[in-house]
């Protein structure tokens, strides 16, 4: 009974995404009709053409890939160290970090995109691959994440590492990062998979086409062509197809890091 209502669960997840794929292969005529097919009567790839001839593929394809790459690589490095340092090491303002953290995490995303602006407008950064993805670089909630990693290590192996003489930074660069790695495996795909998605910033801080990435280049589209919905599902389909690819390729990473985490997070 479990697995089925979990089954019908996943099912409602992936039928808007059907629907897409489905709405892509209709002509545009066919949607005028009461009520609307759910299938395509007459599949055609006639959309997926218009579509990449509308949307400049390459290169929206190009920019996210660079964006989603850049931050996740950064991302899972500075939430590793910063995650190990709130962990392991004793110093002051530890757990006033811990608490301020926090306090970003609960700030709406909103406030901080005009004093980011000016910082990319007063660096000369603006319409730029800097300015894109600079800003983006630490994420609150992936130290959280390292932290709690981190945190449920246990201690064995960094004291027989000690009285080898080993420092801190061997510590954490040969010893703990590589037993988190299903931890910062996960991270990284979340990380690749909310970049790629990624709509607000890039909106904001870029204004030509040779630097538009994914989700604004699809809301472009969407205002070039606001009554051709099988033209715009294709487009979506299209921008789609690369993360969905990686979220399945990555599934099993993602699973594993979940379950070697756990949830509770300790002061």
């Amino acid at each position: 009974m479990r697995k089925l209502v979990l089954a019908g669960f996943g099912l409602l997840m992936v039928i808007p995404f059907l629907y897409m794929v489905s709405v892509s292969l209709m002509g545009e005529g066919q949607l005028l009709r009461w009520p609307p097919p759910l299938f395509p009567t007459a599949p055609t790839i006639g959309n997926y053409t218009a579509a990449l001839a509308a949307l400049p593929y390459g290169r929206v394809l190009l920019n996210t890939a660079i964006l989603a790459g850049c931050v996740m690589i950064a991302q899972v490095l500075t939430s590793a160290a910063a995650g190990y340092a709130l962990a392991r090491l004793q110093f002051p303002g530890r757990r006033g970090s811990f608490s301020l953290l926090l306090f970003v995490l609960a700030l709406p995303t909103i406030l901080l995109v005009i004093p980011r602006f000016l910082m990319m407008q007063a660096l000369g950064w603006l319409d730029s691959y800097p300015g894109l993805i600079s800003t983006e670089l630490v994420s609150v909630w992936g130290i959280l994440f390292m932290r709690q990693t981190f945190l449920m290590l246990p201690r064995d192996v960094e004291d027989a590492a000690r009285l080898d003489g080993a420092g801190e930074w061997t510590l954490f660069w040969h010893v703990t990062l590589p037993l988190v790695r299903p931890a910062a495996a996960a991270l990284a795909v979340l990380a690749f998979m909310d970049q790629w998605r990624n709509f607000l910033w890039p909106l904001v801080v870029t204004h030509s086409p040779r630097m538009e990435v994914a989700e604004v280049a699809l809301a472009h589209l969407h205002n070039a062509y606001a009554g051709n919905w099988p033209y715009q599902m294709a487009a979506a389909v299209l921008v789609t197809l690369p993360l969905l690819i990686v979220c399945v390729l990555a599934q099993r990473y993602l699973i594993a890091g979940v379950r070697f985490t756990g949830a509770d997070i300790r002061l």
